[in-house]
């Protein structure tokens, strides 16, 4: 309820600082502030002939296929570099400085590549996502309790076994704050690829919205991806982090 009451104060305030700004003083121009009203009003537009279903749909299905692609290559490179010396020294470093990169940059390599395509929006969210999540899982090995891996050894388990029954249970908690890591990075990537190519999805609505002047439906997107990323964080990663940690006596 406090949260209901907080974003009807927030929306008022909003709709406020466009009456005083735009309306009554003229501080402003129409054009260039978007309002609750004007955003509402484009919500109902885009609704009613369904484009925004079908955007939103788009990029779900586009973030979903291209971030398991990424969780596929993030957990390889992972284990990788942490299983040996060599990679951890000279490759580990340079996964790191890429991570460093805007997702964006990767976009004229995408589109030379694939052209103006759905595998060029998939490249753009794969290498947005993967080499963060790699470093997460490096990282949540790493944190693992020695005395663990040594009580399995003394036990006489195997590689496969200590992996399997030992590592990836001991690293689940920081490896879920990883993934959810990863998708952060992979919906940001998602929408940067969007922007950049013609493809229909949230992206190319907002752009969209950019060419036609129309900044409600600029704020509408940029709404939508905001409360898409809440509810994917809220609906999947916290809860199935919450599940983990409560099996494990820790929350």
């Amino acid at each position: 309820m406090s949260m209901i009451i907080f974003l009807v104060c927030l929306i008022l305030a909003w709709q406020g600082f466009y009456y005083v700004g735009v309306d009554l003083l003229g501080l402003c121009k129409s054009y260039s502030v978007p309002s609750p009203m004007g955003v509402g009003e484009r919500l109902i537009e885009l609704c009613q002939d369904g484009s925004i279903f079908v955007a939103i749909g788009n990029s779900f299905l586009r973030g979903l296929i291209g971030f398991g692609i990424a969780v596929l290559i993030g957990i390889v490179v992972g284990l990788l570099i942490n299983h040996f010396k060599f990679l951890n020294k000279n490759l580990k470093p340079i996964i790191l400085g890429i991570q460093t990169l805007p997702s964006v940059c990767w976009v004229p390599f995408s589109i030379l590549w694939f052209g103006l395509s759905t595998e060029a929006i998939l490249f753009v969210v794969v290498m947005g996502a993967a080499f963060s999540i790699s470093i997460s899982v490096d990282n949540a090995i790493n944190n693992i309790q020695p005395i663990y891996k040594k009580a399995a050894l003394t036990m006489g388990a195997t590689k496969k076994q200590m992996y399997l029954h030992i590592v990836f249970p001991a690293a689940l908690p920081e490896l879920i704050a990883g993934l959810k890591q990863g998708w952060s990075f992979a919906w940001r990537a998602l929408m940067a690829g969007e922007v950049m190519t013609t493809s229909i999805g949230l992206g190319q609505t907002l752009i969209m919205g950019r060419d036609l002047g129309d900044i409600d439906q600029v704020m509408l997107v940029m709404i939508i991806i905001v409360l898409m990323g809440i509810l994917i964080d809220k609906c999947v990663f916290s809860t199935i982090e919450k599940r983990i940690l409560k099996k494990r006596g820790l929350a």
